[in-house]
């Protein structure tokens, strides 16, 4: 599965270019379908590095910078991948996706 479509590229740069301090609403989120990972991301560096909500399943989740290129050669059990749930559509800015993770001690669905 292709994590970022040209089309989310766009929009997590354009975010990091606008509003480097703004709150965006999340435009995508990848977990691994293996286990308890999770990522809501805002936008991204021209380098690939992307900034958002990250829960790697430990129950801490923090706001943080993540590699889309790492995260694209991850292999899981039976050779699985880092999906981007198809269905995700946020409706609430960053800050309170994270105030619920941290009161849940993972991402949740607002």
């Amino acid at each position: 599965m292709i994590l970022l479509t040209p089309e989310l590229r766009a929009q997590l740069i354009r975010n990091n270019v606008e509003a480097r301090e703004a709150d965006h609403i999340p435009v995508v989120k990848w977990f691994t379908p293996w286990a308890n990972a999770t990522w809501l991301v805002t936008e991204m560096e021209p380098d690939g590095r992307c900034f958002g909500l990250c829960d790697v399943g430990h129950g801490t989740p923090e706001l943080g910078y993540v590699s889309v290129e790492e995260l694209e050669s991850i292999k899981g059990p039976w050779g699985l991948r880092i999906e981007r749930d198809l269905h995700f559509r946020a409706t609430r800015p960053l800050s309170e996706y994270t105030i619920a993770a941290r009161a849940a001690q993972r991402i949740v669905d607002l």
